[in-house]
């Protein structure tokens, strides 16, 4: 059973009390992502994810790391483009000290300009990492391709040119600017006192009230590019527009992917590497924000095995846009949802996450017997109306890179989807 508080200034708090654990996960959220960037500020919201973690006004870094490790919690933050999250677990003996750090870090942070020199450096060399990693580069140019002119398409790590001009005072008027109240969910969940929740409530009512912030709207646009790079395997990924995260066909679309590329018993798995031998890895998945979607097929291949695998994927386009699914793999692909759901229930990170994610987009916490219906309700009818809204050919977006062939012959392999 949720709980939902709404302060004055409009931060949510969601909790779950779980009394039979000995543990609670606890995650403040903002919906302030790399989006929500200007040109001049992309890699803030990033930047500022790291520089939560490198002291406060009563605690160092090391003092952070320390305090935590005492009493064997976890702490940890992500960014995405959508939101920035900062969350940590421990047990319920030892949660309201996890908390007052997690808060600590939130609030009081230094954004010491040493630091902010050293931990630029740091994300320099992350940079450098996911340029070294083609799977993540061939996606990475993919969405700042389909996605070009808006803030959807800037790299969530920034760029060295905007990361240079960045300052302490920089980020924290950013993280002032943009960390707004109405933006805010605070999720627990687990083994908490009354007064766990309380201590949350009283730290996060001093922030100033602030409506929500405005989204830029993204539209997705059909692209073709490749980048050379002397690495053993080429990387693919080829993209088509999809359903956003408020989009009733939401549901539909991840029983397709399941079926068409999201597992070991896909279509596109059993095809390509079970039965031909073309690929070792291939699959499918799902980037799916507010406004727009966008779904992928990405495989890591020699060179001399392109053709026969972009022609067969594209068979299994056609053949799915013709034919539909079958009943079993409807079933297969809903009970694969399903015990991920279910089965994910039994983890208090996982059922923080869901809290703060559905609070965020949907402004509720939908019952879990609520989700299984929608999966549920799903038809044969309703994947073939959808993979033919989805798997549009004039709408085709491709991304490579490796040891590429001429612009010339991707295209014409194109021309067969």
């Amino acid at each position: 059973m949720y709980n939902k508080i709404k302060l004055p200034n409009g931060v949510r708090i969601v909790s779950e009390n779980i009394p039979y654990v000995r543990s609670a996960a606890v995650g403040i959220w903002v919906g302030t992502g790399s989006r929500f960037e200007s040109a001049s500020e992309n890699g803030a919201a990033h930047f500022i994810e790291h520089m939560l973690f490198k002291g406060t006004q009563t605690r160092s870094a090391a003092e952070l790391a320390e305090q935590m490790d005492h009493i064997g919690g976890q702490i940890n933050a992500f960014t995405t483009r959508d939101c920035t999250c900062f969350y940590g677990k421990a047990l319920d003996t030892h949660l309201h000290l996890a908390i007052d750090v997690l808060c600590d870090m939130f609030f009081c942070s230094r954004f010491d300009e040493a630091d902010v020199k050293n931990e630029r450096g740091v994300i320099i060399e992350e940079i450098g990492m996911y340029e070294d990693t083609p799977e993540d580069l061939v996606v990475e140019q993919l969405f700042s391709s389909v996605y070009r002119g808006s803030p959807l398409a800037r790299p969530i790590l920034g760029k060295r040119k905007t990361l240079e001009k960045m300052t302490g005072a920089f980020l924290r008027d950013f993280m002032e600017r943009k960390y707004r109240s109405g933006d805010i969910v605070v999720a627990m969940s687990g083994s908490f006192k009354d007064e766990d929740v309380d201590f949350l409530r009283e730290k996060f009512s001093v922030l100033p009230k602030n409506r929500k912030a405005r989204l830029t709207a993204a539209c997705y646009s059909p692209c073709f590019v490749t980048k050379k790079k002397k690495i053993e395997q080429n990387h693919i990924c080829l993209s088509f527009p999809s359903v956003s995260n408020l989009d009733p066909d939401r549901y539909a679309m991840q029983l397709l992917n399941n079926i068409l590329g999201g597992g070991m018993s896909s279509r596109l798995f059993q095809e390509l590497r079970e039965k031909r031998g073309l690929c070792y890895s291939v699959g499918s998945f799902l980037s799916a924000h507010d406004d727009t979607g966008v779904y992928c097929i990405s495989l890591a291949l020699s060179q001399d095995s392109e053709e026969k695998a972009l022609l067969t994927i594209a068979e299994e386009i056609h053949k799915i846009t013709r034919e539909g699914v079958s009943e079993l793999e409807l079933e297969r692909s809903r009970e694969q949802v399903k015990a991920n759901i279910l089965m994910g229930l039994e983890s208090t990170n996982t059922r923080m996450n869901r809290m703060a994610r559905s609070e965020l987009v949907l402004g509720r916490v939908p019952e879990t017997e609520e989700t299984i219906a929608a999966y549920d309700a799903v038809t044969k009818d309703d994947l073939l109306r959808l993979a033919n809204r989805v798997l549009d050919s004039k709408q085709l977006g491709f991304s490579a890179v490796g040891r590429i062939r001429p612009e010339s012959e991707y295209r014409n392999m194109l021309c067969k989807f």
